[in-house]
């Protein structure tokens, strides 16, 4: 069915958001702990996730926090936390939209320098568990149902292996890799990295700048395989998923529309993989003959964060990859025979990102107009890059794309209120409707910065629907399941998911905006486990619940 031509239906004028981080209660502050030798750690920022971790239909928010570091640091060395100011932090909606700092009874204060956060239900009780990533380290919270977590990181092993200088991580994703009604895990690694005192930039004072990735080495993800009984057995090579890259980033999506899920990986500064899922319990990267893997120049670009899903309503996922300044945010429509087309310069992608960096960024119906619009934490990854870059910044702020149809986005930022004008350096990004008000919000991390909480306050009086899946043969998230949603304006498509943007997790409900249509006559789940469930003659405006049928 042909997308909806929906862009008359709402205006710019109707975007409106505020940042109610300190009203809501929400008190953060990243701590990168940037010193003298510039450590490239200190870059990375954090990442944030939104869940709602005690099932009492609110959303909760979790960031993730860095660790002193020693300068110069000892070979081998490894930031630990020390004062509650390096502790991550776990945030409680009450029930009056505000929020309590839960951290040290949720058990959830962490341990290192944590970067990434990834949401599932790995153990299908019913419960959000928390997979947190770091550098020399991850940990594994088990969800015990009655608001505290444990550690289980020792007993699942899911620590991470390697030597020392194989000990960074970043984007994690749960996802059922071999379709077995069990999540597994994908934790990507950086690059082979240590805390040697090495000088880039030029050698005068004030100009000591950030190494660049491409003198480090790249390095393999690790693939922790669900074993069922709370542990996991390290399986990256039997899954073919082990080719060494720089990865930032990490979504997933059937781009094939084979009934199985793929992979797709951010990579900074080398080729961007695609992992295409064979149906076998076997992958196999295709990034470049699916034309993802570079621009259309054919040149690499410092891939860092990244989203799959279906913007143009066509039943395909498409990508979309950010990147730094010069380079502009890569978007990759999906053609429908297993390539993509760079359609950064049609789509007026090119034009609004040539002088930004990008980082969190989500495909998000700002309007629920029914077209996915695009949001981007933005800021430069080199605290210096104004003293030999005038025209580029360091701090920036957000970028809200607006999805005109047809293929077009345009930049509506200015138009989105005070919020959109003020320079952070934006990095982890997590979407979810806070207030559940049909209104997708965001929780936008900084790297050395506040967090930030952007309350959706436009008025488009566009409908909507909200889909909490639930597994039972499937996952009990349901991540990997497609949907396909149908109005008498058109179809458009989303997959169940808490992976995608940057060291982040976002809700796993699917949302759809409606425009003005006042009727949803189907809708059709495929679930993981191959059941294909129909829903008809469905009222908007609601969030409903949906059981995965028995076969």
């Amino acid at each position: 069915m042909p997308a909806p031509d929906t862009a008359a239906t709402t205006t710019a004028d109707h975007a409106n958001f505020t940042d109610d981080a300190v009203k809501d209660n929400v008190s953060f502050q990243a701590k990168a702990y940037h010193t003298p030798t510039k450590y490239l750690l200190e870059t990375m920022g954090s990442g944030v996730a939104v869940f709602d971790y005690d099932n009492d239909g609110r959303l909760d928010i979790f960031f993730a926090n860095g660790a002193p570091i020693t300068t110069p640091a000892p070979k081998n060395f490894v930031p630990q936390k020390g004062s509650p100011a390096d502790w991550n932090r776990l945030f409680h909606q009450k029930k009056d939209g505000t929020f309590e700092d839960v951290t040290a009874a949720a058990g959830l204060q962490g341990a290192g320098y944590s970067l990434g956060t990834a949401v599932g239900d790995y153990d299908n009780d019913g419960f959000e568990d928390l997979y947190v990533t770091g550098y020399g380290g991850n940990h594994l919270y088990h969800n015990n149902g009655n608001g505290t977590f444990t550690d289980v990181t020792v007993k699942s092993g899911t620590a991470g292996t390697g030597a020392a200088d194989e000990q960074w991580f970043t984007s994690a994703a749960w996802v059922d890799l071999d379709n077995d009604g069990k999540l597994d895990l994908m934790v990507l690694r950086y690059v082979k990295w240590s805390f040697d005192d090495v000088w880039c930039g030029e050698h005068r004072e004030g100009y000591r700048a950030y190494c660049h990735p491409d003198i480090f080495p790249a390095i393999a993800p690790v693939v922790f395989h669900n074993n069922g009984n709370g542990t996991f057995t390290e399986s990256s090579a039997p899954f073919g998923l082990n080719k060494p890259g720089k990865g930032l980033g990490i979504a997933l999506g059937d781009f094939d529309g084979d009934g199985h899920t793929d992979l797709a990986v951010a990579n900074d500064s080398m080729m961007e993989f695609l992992y295409r899922n064979k149906g076998d319990k076997t992958f196999e990267e295709v990034g470049l003959t699916a034309e993802i893997a570079v621009d259309s120049d054919g040149r690499t670009y410092a891939g860092m964060g990244i989203d799959f899903q279906d913007y143009d309503n066509d039943g395909l996922p498409d990508l979309v990859i950010t990147n730094l300044a010069n380079q502009k945010y890569a978007l990759y429509r999906n053609n429908g025979d297993g390539s993509f087309t760079y359609d950064t310069y049609v789509s007026g992608m090119a034009r609004m990102t040539l002088l930004h960096s990008g980082w969190g960024i989500h495909f998000y119906d700002y309007d629920n107009d029914g077209l996915k619009d695009l949001l981007v934490a933005q800021g430069h990854d080199l605290d210096t890059v104004e003293l030999n870059s005038p025209q580029l910044h360091y701090r920036e702020p957000l970028l809200l794309a607006r999805n005109l149809g047809k293929g077009k986005f345009v930049d509506v930022s200015r138009q989105a209120g005070a919020v959109f004008q003020q320079p952070w350096v934006g990095r982890g990004m997590a979407i979810g409707d806070l207030d559940n008000d049909g209104r997708l919000d965001a929780v936008i991390a900084t790297n050395d910065g506040p967090g930030h909480v952007l309350h959706n306050l436009t008025d488009s009086g566009n409908h909507w629907l909200s889909m909490l899946l639930v597994g039972h043969l499937s996952n009990r998230d349901a991540i990997g399941a497609t949907v396909k949603l149908t109005t008498a304006a058109g179809s458009q498509y989303a997959t169940v998911s808490t992976a995608g943007s940057y060291l982040s997790s976002s809700d796993k409900r699917v949302h759809f905006g409606l425009g003005k249509q006042e009727l949803v006559t189907d809708v059709e789940i495929h679930w993981p486990s191959g059941v294909v469930q129909h829903l008809s003659n469905i009222k908007p405006d609601r969030q409903i619940t949906v059981e995965e049928p028995a076969k």
